[in-house]
């Protein structure tokens, strides 16, 4: 066991510009970013997670903050109480809030646990498959802290196991390494089995995506699969068999992953053998662009079709091409869907707002000669609560519509 975090006051402090909206961080915005600090000699040589106190720019104490000299989100909010003591108890109490809220949604210990920002813990994603969690430490105070964070994560869950993942775009852009490794006990011998709305995902905690599943697309797999009975389902992008699995185990006749890893489509097939529908479950490796190109020319048509593709515009100089890209998907894949059908598109772009996302899904399935009625919006399930003064917490959107 790692020996209990603390920290000593005082802290060193850290000043907003005149300019900077000292407000907005009074009303709960969590960043700060580089041209809104002063960053004289000592705040540069501040080490990457130091705690310091963030002041306005008439000295007035604004709370507690873990800074980061090289990112540009140089300031994250850790306690809006200047006097807070961040250490191993502090963390153990974000913790249990968070378990309390977990444990009144879901009564299976499968869910994510901290969702960043949104569960007060800056930066840190951590989701629990059973008895392990996988974090991912994607703000510098998490990295210098990972002995405390794993302390109080195996005290309040019970969790055996306890792995970091250190892959990932966010993680580069705070000056941090990609050195993943496990953090207490050990890492599953293979894919973990994660029973979810009535199907059974196996999940790569160790080589796969992110952390081996997405929770987040829980609700809009179980949209899609109340509509699923009986049909024929396509789900583009389906990395483990999201959409289709799910649409399986709650009646589809049939359903076709399509997905660009090998790996994950072996691991749809995995769990399609564990449900036992394994004749009703196919697979097909290939670029989604291109094979939904392909089954337009073989003539298919689909009862469902879901597309789930990775984040197109994860940041705004990306947004104007991912928007194209979001359009040519609805485009590509509106023909495939049977008359009468539903055609379900989804992004989890940052930069992309859902006005900006539903705009470019209409105008590409009106490029495709179809009409659309828009009859639901769907966002992540509650274990990804958002903070409002946040809209990154809120990344996520699914349209769904019948055409």
């Amino acid at each position: 066991m790692t020996a209990p975090f603390s920290v000593s006051h005082p802290l060193p402090t850290v000043r907003l510009r005149p300019k900077a909206n000292a407000r907005a961080i009074r009303h709960g915005a969590p960043w700060v970013y580089a041209n809104e600090l002063v960053v004289d000699r000592r705040t540069k040589n501040l080490s990457p997670g130091t705690l310091a106190v963030l002041e306005d720019e008439a000295r007035q104490p604004l709370g507690v903050v873990t800074v980061n000299p090289a990112s540009k989100i140089i300031a994250r909010m850790m306690d809006q109480d200047p006097k807070a003591e961040i250490d191993t108890a502090w963390i153990a109490r974000r913790l249990q809030r968070a378990l309390a809220l977990r444990e009144r949604l879901y009564d299976a210990p499968y869910y994510r646990l901290i969702h960043a920002e949104g569960d007060g813990l800056p930066g840190v994603i951590i989701d629990r498959f059973g008895d392990t969690c996988v974090i991912q430490p994607n703000a510098a105070w998490s990295d210098a802290m990972i002995g405390p964070l794993t302390q109080a994560l195996v005290d309040a869950t019970g969790c055996s196991n306890v792995l970091k993942n250190a892959g990932g775009r966010t993680r580069s852009l705070e000056g941090l390494d990609d050195q993943s490794g496990v953090l207490e006990g050990v890492a599953p011998d293979g894919p973990v089995q994660v029973p979810m709305n009535g199907a059974i995902y196996m999940a790569d905690l160790t080589g796969g995506q992110k952390t081996g599943l997405f929770y987040d697309q829980r609700p809009n797999h179980a949209f899609a699969a109340n509509l699923a009975g009986g049909a024929r389902v396509l789900d583009v992008f389906s990395h483990v068999g999201g959409f289709a699995l799910a649409s399986v185990a709650a009646g589809a006749a049939s359903a076709l992953c399509v997905d660009g890893s090998a790996p994950a489509l072996q691991l749809a097939a995995k769990g399609a053998e564990a449900m036992g529908v394994s004749d009703k479950v196919e697979t097909r490796q290939g670029d989604a662009f291109d094979t939904l190109a392909e089954l337009a020319g073989e003539g298919a048509q689909f009862d469902v079709v879901i597309c789930d593709p990775p984040a197109f515009a994860p940041a705004k100089p990306a947004l104007e091409a991912g928007l194209r890209a979001y359009e040519r998907i609805a485009r590509l894949a509106a023909p495939l869907v049977a008359e009468g059908g539903i055609l379900g598109l989804c992004s989890c772009s940052h930069a992309a707002d859902l006005t900006q996302f539903r705009t470019a899904s209409v105008r590409g399935i009106g490029r495709a000669g179809r009409r659309a009625q828009l009859i639901h919006s769907g966002f992540a399930g509650p274990d990804h609560p958002q903070l409002p003064q946040l809209a990154e917490t809120g990344y996520l959107k699914s349209l769904f519509f019948h055409l």
